[in-house]
């Protein structure tokens, strides 16, 4: 028997993807999901979205194709596949929530074009516990008419800002991430060095907050995710690193000098080096406390 067609197909069920497709789900659409991970197309079926075997079965019918992936390697892999391009209804809008190039971005967008499919990209900031509370920060690069036609979506996420042209989105969540990155990292050196001075974690954290150098480090990351030893905001240190390799890259491909942005992408390899594959991007708390010589 054939599966009854969903006007969204979401692509990428990790996360991210399943809260997201849920929230779409409780407002009332008719969402189709797609993931290599058969465990996470069975998690997203829990909460209402129609499983799919395959790619060209998700998009059978959707008018509208939402991807959360890993980046433009996985994005490009899905656009390019021609059943899916045959699949897909004329005329459909393509979402890339990924972390992506945005260079690449445009230049998958042109190739849609060609194929009469329009595409934005709407990157999102805020978690997983913004995913699921629908308090995300999402940066929409494209068309405003096509943002148009996509912000009934969005706007179930969170807050959607148009960033600019295509690729925009993807830029801007870029060097979003080299800056959370950065002062994470000052913020986890100072908040280990007040606290073998002797100084309550919880004391400095409270000053820092009232004061010039608080952040989201000192505002969320250390008093959620550090502090309480649970280093599960849900965001891997490995797609922070490849999120700040691709701000350094396009501050290079401008023509702005990134030396503290390269510095700080460095510190933040040898640390991916030296945890394990699946750590949260929080432990690099953990990583510079251990070399940071005893009390570590």
């Amino acid at each position: 028997m054939t599966s009854p067609t969903a006007a969204v197909a979401f692509v990428g069920l990790g996360n991210m993807g399943i809260p997201l497709s849920r929230r779409l789900v409780e407002a009332g659409h008719a969402v189709a999901g797609y993931d290599v991970s058969g465990d996470a197309r069975r998690r997203a079926s829990e909460h209402g979205v129609r499983e799919a075997a395959s790619l060209g079965e998700v998009v059978t019918g959707a008018g509208l194709l939402i991807l959360m992936l890993p980046g433009s390697d996985a994005v490009a892999a899905v656009l390019s596949d021609t059943t899916l391009l045959e699949r897909i209804e004329p005329d459909a809008l393509v979402i890339d929530m990924s972390s992506s190039e945005p260079l690449r971005t445009r230049d998958m967008a042109a190739s849609l074009r060609a194929h009469g499919i329009k595409m934005i990209d709407a990157p999102v900031s805020g978690g997983v516990a913004g995913a699921e509370k629908g308090t995300l920060t999402v940066m929409v690069g494209g068309e405003k008419t096509d943002l148009a036609r996509a912000s009934t979506y969005l706007e179930r996420m969170g807050r959607v800002v148009h960033a600019g042209p295509i690729g925009s989105g993807h830029a801007v969540k870029a060097l979003n991430n080299l800056l959370s990155a950065t002062h994470l990292w000052i913020t986890s050196e100072a908040m280990i060095a007040g606290e073998r001075f002797g100084i309550d974690p919880q004391v400095l954290l409270s000053i820092f907050n009232s004061s010039s150098g608080r952040s989201g480090s000192t505002e969320n990351k250390w008093p959620n995710f550090i502090l309480p030893g649970t280093f599960n905001s849900g965001f891997g240190i490995r797609l922070m690193v490849k999120d700040m390799n691709i701000a350094v890259e396009l501050t290079e491909q401008v023509g702005v000098p990134s030396g503290l942005g390269s510095e700080a992408l460095a510190l933040w390899s040898r640390a991916a080096e030296g945890l394990p594959p699946t750590a949260d991007h929080t432990e690099i708390a953990r990583f510079i406390g251990a070399g940071a010589g005893p009390g570590g």
